[in-house]
């Protein structure tokens, strides 16, 4: 046998055994604490439906997961550790709406958000509101575009802060409207929905979780929500595809990520179980009672859905002239 043969026959039986302990490490798979990065805050709905999920891995694979809150940057600071960790299965990552909307925000990513990770699930989507305070004499959207269009930047809208996706959100229905309105940027929903109660300005795209119980209340008017459906948290209140702008669909999601390299008999593992959990009655109502869709889509059809959203939200961005240096 000559050297060239010698060196394919080893070549040939290192693929074999690395093959081998590839599957055995998939089917022993998990053998220690995971962890699952999350770039927010603990308290929000990310951080929640994180771990949410990861007791359920917990409970059913008897491996504890833990949730790493890493926030900052516009969720960049996890994205970026979640992105240069080992594909081995041991570090879930969280992508959300803030993954399809920064490569367009931020003029450079220290990741590649399509090339670094392998997208999971989509657990579900959480639509946004469009409220107003009640002195604006509109009862639904298609009242409120007339008035705007009647008067300029007149009117106030307010969102929490400049690339945001309910800041966007605003963006998209004026392009879509055809009308002109003032954007008040705040640091966060807290001194937005402070200010819209309180008056100061008159429009509001926010989060239907921290929004709506001010509608609720009568403090404010809710005109529309930004899914193609209507949420069944607010039944009453009708879609803005429904009231003509077509097609009309925003807010943010939350799914399951690895890291580019995972086997796939990992990421197997990690979609099957990831689809018990958010079959689970006890998360489905609270969820859905914050106006939560469930999706539970394959990791195809995932990668498709945030391609699809980053060019969404990329002429979004463009359009606001955003930008985050």
């Amino acid at each position: 046998m000559n050297k060239n043969n010698v060196l394919f026959v080893f070549a040939v039986a290192a693929a074999l055994a690395a093959g081998q302990a590839l599957a055995q490490s998939a089917a022993n798979y998990p053998s220690k604490p995971i962890r699952y990065i999350v770039g927010y805050t603990p308290g929000g709905t990310a951080d929640m439906l994180a771990r949410a999920v990861g007791q359920k891995l917990t409970e059913a694979w008897g491996q504890q997961v833990i949730v790493e809150n890493r926030p900052g940057a516009g969720t960049n600071i996890g994205t970026e550790i979640a992105a240069k960790s080992p594909p081995d299965g041991y570090t879930l990552f969280m992508p959300t709406v803030a993954n399809a909307i920064n490569p367009t925000l931020y003029p450079k990513l220290s990741y590649d958000p399509l090339k670094d990770f392998v997208y999971i699930t989509n657990y579900a989507k959480v639509p946004g509101i469009l409220v107003v305070h009640p002195s604006v004499p509109a009862r639904n959207a298609k009242e409120l575009i007339a008035l705007a269009r009647v008067h300029p930047n007149a009117l106030r809208h307010g969102s929490t802060g400049i690339g945001s996706p309910h800041h966007l959100g605003g963006e998209i229905f004026k392009t879509m409207a055809g009308v002109k309105m003032i954007l008040v940027p705040y640091k966060g929903a807290t001194p937005a929905i402070s200010d819209i109660v309180a008056g100061h300005i008159e429009v509001y795209f926010g989060a239907m979780v921290s929004t709506l119980p001010h509608a609720k209340s009568g403090r404010l008017r809710a005109l529309a929500v930004t899914s193609l459906k209507r949420v069944a948290a607010a039944p009453d209140v009708a879609t803005l595809d429904e009231q003509g702008l077509k097609g009309f669909e925003t807010g943010s999601w939350f799914g399951m990520a690895v890291p580019t390299g995972t086997s796939r008999d990992i990421i197997n593992k990690l979609h099957a179980e990831a689809m018990r959990a958010i079959a689970a009655p006890e998360l489905r109502n609270r969820m859905s009672a914050e106006g939560a869709e469930f999706v539970g889509d394959t990791p195809e059809q995932f990668t498709a859905f945030f391609k699809s959203e980053i060019g969404k939200w990329g002429k979004a961005v463009k359009a606001s002239g955003a930008r985050v240096d």
